[in-house]
Parts: structure tokens; C-alpha cells; sequence
């Protein structure tokens, strides 16, 4: 693999994310895009939500969880991305995402979204994906922050 293929990778699976947090986006004037969403995932792919015990959570299940809270108590939710870490190995990649959130256009959070990612017929897809919220004892670590922070570029 080439510096410039792993670059191409890198560049590609930034898109993925990025995609991911503003397809899952929604507002009184902009809808989720749950179809574009749900294409960046292999077919059952686990989700692992920050809530504790751990519980597996395929996607349609994600997905209508979502849409619940939209129809009752979150009349916004904005996510974008506060930076990347990525690393490639050939067809398989591992991704932090820090995920900046808006609820409700008032409560701020973030916390950081793992991803494990395989490329099958030269498109990157999220096989798995985990996450965490900051809190008072957790924060989201300065490498994370501040714009794409990958090691091959």
C-alpha cells in the first residue's frame, strides 16, 4: 500500500464519518437521512451505545430508537465531527470519531465514537461501532480535538 493509497483511505473514511453525523442529524426544517445512514454499515453490524451493562444493538432496532426520540423529546439533534484519529492496516481500519452534539439547540455534549471499519470492493463500511459520552471525569483527550489528526498524513 502506497503512502498515497493510505492517504486516499484516510480522506475516504473522514467522508464516512462525517456522512454518518449528518445523516443521523435532524431539526424543525431538515429530516434524518436514515437510508444514507444505515448504506455506511455491513449487514448486522453491532452498535454499542454508552450506556452501561454493554448491550448489542443492531441497526433497524438503532434506527427506530432514534426516531422515537424524535417524535417525543428531541426536537433537534445536531451532530459534527470534532476530529479524527485513523489508522489502516489494508482492508481494515480503526476510526475515533469525536461527535459534537446539540439537543434540543441548547444542550451541548460530545464524546467519542469508535469504529472498526473493513473495505470490501474499494468502499470503507463500519463493521462495529461503540461510544462514550464525556462527563465530568471523562473528557474527550486533546489528540481527538481539533480538526484530522491522522499519523499518515
Amino acid at each position: 500500500m502506497t503512502t498515497r493509497d493510505r492517504s486516499d483511505d484516510i480522506q475516504a473514511i473522514e467522508t464516512l464519518i462525517a456522512r454518518q453525523f449528518r445523516s443521523i442529524s435532524w431539526s424543525a426544517d431538515k429530516i434524518s437521512d436514515w437510508e444514507t445512514f444505515a448504506g455506511d454499515f455491513v449487514t448486522d453490524a453491532p452498535l454499542y451505545a454508552a450506556a452501561r451493562p454493554a448491550k448489542r444493538q443492531l441497526l433497524p432496532a438503532f434506527i427506530e430508537r432514534m426516531k422515537t426520540a424524535a417524535r417525543t423529546n428531541l426536537e433537534s439533534f445536531e451532530q459534527s465531527v470534532g476530529g479524527t484519529k485513523i489508522h489502516v492496516f489494508g482492508n481494515v481500519a480503526v476510526a475515533f470519531g469525536v461527535c459534537c452534539n446539540i439537543e434540543n439547540r441548547e444542550r451541548e455534549t460530545q464524546g467519542v465514537e469508535a469504529f472498526l471499519l473493513i473495505k470490501e470492493n474499494g468502499t470503507w463500511r463500519i463493521a462495529a461501532q461503540a461510544w462514550d459520552m464525556e462527563d465530568e471525569a471523562l473528557k474527550v483527550p486533546d489528540y481527538l480535538l481539533h480538526g484530522t489528526q491522522n499519523p499518515d498524513r
